[in-house]
């Protein structure tokens, strides 16, 4: 069974920083922590950031210089460090993790999510 949990949201003001983290357990064949995804009131989850097989990362055009992703593959974690947050940022931060018991079959897997609230 694999766990995902997210940590480091909060409340911030606009400008403001925050660092969410993302650390996956489980004793299965293989773990990759991804991805961030956004979901906001009412709203489709929407990817913000991920690192591709390449390694290099991914960054969505709407937080591109404010925020950067990196892993921790040591550890299976994930992070994602925010910068001069806005209020649209607001919403509810998944992480993203390809997991598989085998080898064979794998899978999409979520965290909870961590609330992240940018007031104007």
């Amino acid at each position: 069974q694999v766990q995902l949990v997210e940590s480091g949201g909060g409340l911030v003001q606009t400008g403001g920083s925050l660092n969410l983290s993302c650390t996956i357990s489980g004793d299965i064949f293989s773990i990759t922590p991804r991805a961030w995804y956004r979901q906001a009131p009412g709203n489709q989850r929407v990817l913000v950031a991920s690192i591709l097989s390449s390694g290099s990362p991914n960054i969505v055009d709407s937080v591109k210089g404010r925020f950067t992703i990196s892993r921790d593959n040591a550890k299976n974690a994930l992070f994602l460090q925010m910068n001069s947050l806005k209020p649209e940022d607001t919403g509810v931060y998944y992480c993203n993790a390809l997991t598989s018991a085998d080898g064979s079959h794998y899978y999409d897997t979520w965290g909870q999510g961590t609330q992240v609230t940018v007031s104007s």
